[in-house]
C-alpha cells in the first residue's frame, strides 16, 4: 500500500467524484473532511491519504466535528444493519447485560455532559476497556475532551480508510 499503483487506491483515486464522496462519507460523516480528502485527489500513497485526514481532521471546527460524531452510534448500540459499526464495536458483543447496562447509562451521563456521543476507537478494545475509557474521560473540561474526541476520530478515519483503499486486494 506504498504507491498508486495499490488496486484499492488506485481505484479510489479515479471514482468519480460522487462516488469517492459517498464513499468518504462512510468513513467520516463530516462534509468538510470528505471535501478536503477529494480536493487532495489523487494520492500517491496511502500514507499521503492518511496524512491528508490526520489535517483535514484537525481543521475541523466545532460545527464540522459535531456532523462527524454524528455519523457515530453510541458504544454498545451499533447502527443495525451497519457491518462497519457491528465490526468495530466487536468488543461489546460478548459482554454481560450488566456491562451493556452500566455501557447505556455511562453514555447517556457523557452526552448529557458533553452533548455528543462518546467517540472511541473501538477497533481491538474490549468493552471493559471502553467502559473504563468513558469513566476517565467524563471527568474531562470540555476543552480537553474536543482533543480526545479529534485524536480518536483520527484513528478511526484512518483504520476506514484502510480498508477502504484495501478493498478487493
Amino acid at each position: 500500500m506504498t504507491s498508486s499503483s495499490t488496486p484499492g487506491l488506485a481505484r479510489f483515486n479515479t471514482l468519480a467524484d460522487r462516488e469517492a464522496a459517498a464513499a468518504l462519507h462512510e468513513v467520516c460523516a463530516s462534509a468538510a473532511w470528505g471535501r478536503a480528502i477529494l480536493s487532495g485527489r489523487p494520492y500517491t500513497t496511502a500514507q499521503a491519504l492518511f496524512f491528508a485526514s490526520d489535517a483535514a481532521t484537525a481543521a475541523l471546527d466545532a460545527e464540522d466535528l459535531a456532523e462527524a460524531m454524528a455519523g457515530h452510534p453510541p458504544i454498545g448500540r451499533p447502527k443495525p444493519g451497519d457491518p462497519t459499526s457491528f465490526r468495530e464495536q466487536r468488543g461489546m458483543a460478548g459482554a454481560t447485560e450488566e456491562l451493556r447496562a452500566e455501557m447505556l447509562e455511562l453514555n447517556l451521563a457523557y452526552q448529557e455532559r458533553f452533548g455528543h456521543v462518546f467517540l472511541i476507537c473501538a477497533t481491538g478494545a474490549t468493552g471493559e476497556q471502553m467502559r473504563d475509557a468513558v469513566k476517565a474521560r467524563s471527568g474531562n473540561s470540555p476543552e480537553q475532551e474536543r482533543g480526545h474526541v479529534r485524536t480518536e476520530l483520527g484513528k478511526i478515519n484512518r483504520i476506514r480508510l484502510t480498508r477502504l483503499v484495501t478493498e478487493g486486494e
